[in-house]
């Protein structure tokens, strides 16, 4: 009787301690989100990077039972907004935006980053990609790549070419194509899309290159002219709009892609149940519906999938950025 205690009561302890190794993960991950999630969005309220990200959280506060809120932090290319993720705490409770610009770009744009996004984010996972759109004022007169580009020629110097902010792909499409037409314009960065639209709708700035989440309504409407298109192939939205390629710049190829990443020690479990609930999302033909209204083609996968393209576009990005001549600081 005695031995017959003592094992159980040893089998009860190792079956505890046993569980309580294997709990911890568990618990967290089905625990997890027991509050609202803050989703940092390292740019302006309006521009493409809030659109995209505002579709994703309705998504998962469905599927997850949480509330997700869509936090701007925008500046600095960015670099606002990941100091405040990578400095946030690794509970997943706050996560973000990362894109080719913080994700890639801001690496070789900066001489020195206040974040390391390759130590202090872990990724979580690729949500897209969105191609960027050439527009004009309507009044400037020009209705083709080929007549913008003689009139930039005509007047060195003297078109002024608004972005959503230095670093961001608006910008380096911008700089790229001055780089390989051989002209020459003034960029003028502003704090986000929505303002520098506002700004070139009323003649402020004469053009700009920006993605087309933000602008598509814009074209749609008519209040801006949309010239080309910046990937290599035209988009679904605006099949009528040719590529920048097409229109005589030839090899010319730019995207802007994004994903979720979240602050480094950020638990396995919760990385993997967040990943799983936004590939869930994106498998959603109406989902896909939204994205495909704003231009934005969807892409899924693990989180090993937004690492991979990082570390394919991180040289690319820093060949632009050499071969344009574009620097901030």
């Amino acid at each position: 009787m005695t031995m017959r205690r003592i094992t159980r009561r040893e089998m009860m302890k190792l079956g505890l301690a046993a569980a309580s190794l294997g709990l911890p993960g568990l618990s967290r991950a089905a625990a997890w989100p027991a509050r609202p999630v803050r989703l940092v969005v390292p740019s302006a309220a309006g521009g493409s990077p809030d659109a995209v990200c505002r579709i994703l959280a309705e998504e998962l506060a469905v599927s997850l039972g949480q509330s997700f809120i869509v936090d701007n932090k925008p500046g600095g290319a960015g670099n606002v907004g990941m100091v405040d993720l990578v400095n946030a705490a690794a509970d997943g409770y706050t996560i973000g935006y990362g894109n080719v610009g913080t994700l890639a770009i801001n690496k070789s744009l900066f001489r020195k980053l206040p974040y390391d996004p390759d130590k202090q984010l872990v990724p979580v996972g690729l949500l897209g990609y969105v191609q960027n759109a050439l527009v004009v004022r309507k009044d400037l007169g020009v209705n083709s790549v080929q007549a913008l580009i003689a009139l930039a020629k005509a007047k060195p110097g003297t078109l002024t070419m608004g972005s959503a902010g230095n670093g961001t792909t608006g910008h380096l499409s911008g700089e790229l194509f001055k780089s390989m037409t051989g002209t020459s314009m003034t960029h003028v960065p502003y704090r986000g899309s929505p303002q520098a639209i506002q700004d070139l709708m009323g003649g402020q700035v004469d053009l700009m290159f920006d993605n087309l989440s933000s602008i598509s309504p814009h074209i749609k409407a008519g209040r801006l002219k949309a010239l080309a298109v910046t990937g290599a192939q035209r988009s679904g939205l605006f099949p009528d709009i040719p590529t920048l390629a097409e229109s005589g710049v030839p090899g010319y190829d730019i995207v802007a892609w994004g994903g979720i990443v979240a602050p480094a020690k950020t638990p396995p479990d919760i990385v993997a149940r967040l990943n799983s609930a936004i590939n869930a999302s994106l498998a959603k033909a109406t989902v896909r519906d939204r994205y495909a209204a704003i231009g934005f083609e969807t892409l899924t996968g693990p989180p090993a999938r937004l690492t991979e393209r990082v570390a394919r576009e991180t040289p690319l990005w820093a060949g632009v950025i050499k071969r344009s001549g574009a620097q901030v600081d």
